[in-house]
């Protein structure tokens, strides 16, 4: 059918517009996804991020008959990739997969080439990890009053690396800083595999990441976790008691997202969070749970509230600090 709104009245015409481009949005939203969709994952193989995402890439392939393909975009504190998405057309087939990192990093830069909140669409809150405290075989201690004792000796001797400067380890790390009067010497690494690499090598002597990284080295014995940072103990860590048994009160998660371009379709975005939400309640949930996350579902203006609140008090943690990227 053809429409012609040259000639209609001025109101007439922007009235017939806005229902041409809900039609329009709306058969777009019914035929979707028709193609591959491509999932950004601004840092390298081989990190917690990376195996999170991929399984859910997973998920998302077997559920709405499109490949999900996994692009990993490291570079720039996760700038790299995140950017790539927020310049990508916003028709739902170019999505960002993150971690609290995206919303904290930026807070710590001069300047980032997008704005988080303006420039991207919320789509779901997929999974809270809480974080371990790895430490290395090399520097003798067995739990979490030890490794104080070990760094009060020491200030500022003992290195804890961070995955990305202003990721949820890298405040939590101060935050024990903060909670022990303690002095660590942190150092950022480009994603939490090659820290944990040095980390069993034994050129670093602890990182604060989600469990979800550790627990393979743990149980094989190639370092120690003294701790969790949930409230409770985990159910595949039970005999690793939780810093808060040490430290009352002590608690810290860094939190999984998935976010499209801003512009994109509100029927597509709708369509996104009804798809992870089955997901994270599959067996892919069974699977992670075990491996200390926490699954959670919810809207997208669940996940919206929820970032701006953690938006707010990490940015208290990172001005207090001066936490900057240099």
């Amino acid at each position: 059918m053809r429409v012609c709104i040259r000639f209609m009245p001025t109101a007439r015409r922007a009235l017939m517009a806005c229902v041409l481009g809900l039609w329009a949005g709306a058969v777009a939203a019914q035929t979707y996804p028709a193609r591959p969709i491509r999932m950004v994952i601004p840092f390298p193989p081989g990190g917690t991020l990376d195996a999170v995402g991929r399984a859910l890439a997973q998920k998302l392939s077997e559920q709405m008959g499109q490949t999900v393909i996994v692009d990993n975009r490291a570079g720039g504190n996760g700038i790299i990739g995140g950017d790539a998405v927020a310049k990508a057309a916003e028709d739902g087939y170019t999505l960002l997969f993150n971690a609290s990192t995206f919303v904290t990093a930026p807070m710590t830069m001069r300047s980032v080439p997008y704005d988080v909140v303006k420039d991207f669409a919320p789509i779901s809150l997929v999974a809270l990890a809480p974080l371990s405290v790895a430490i290395s075989n090399k520097l003798g201690v067995s739990d979490v009053r030890g490794l104080v004792a070990a760094a009060k000796a020491a200030p500022g001797k003992l290195n804890f690396a961070v995955g990305s400067v202003g990721s949820a380890g890298h405040l939590c790390t101060v935050r024990f800083e903060q909670a022990t009067g303690t002095s660590l010497s942190i150092i950022p690494y480009r994603g939490t595999a090659p820290a944990f690499q040095d980390l069993v090598g034994g050129q670093i002597e602890g990182f604060i990441d989600p469990v979800l990284g550790s627990v393979q080295f743990h149980r094989g014995g190639q370092l120690k976790v003294v701790g969790v940072t949930a409230k409770t103990r985990l159910p595949n860590l039970p005999e690793v008691p939780t810093v808060a048994e040490t430290l009352p009160g002590f608690e810290c998660n860094t939190w999984y997202g998935l976010w499209a371009p801003a512009k994109t379709s509100a029927d597509i975005t709708a369509r996104l969070n009804a798809e992870v939400n089955k997901a994270i309640g599959s067996d892919m949930k069974d699977r992670f749970v075990q491996l200390g996350l926490v699954f959670t579902p919810g809207s997208i203006d669940d996940f919206a509230r929820f970032q701006r609140e953690d938006m707010a008090r990490s940015q208290k943690i990172i001005t207090d600090k001066n936490i900057r990227l240099e």
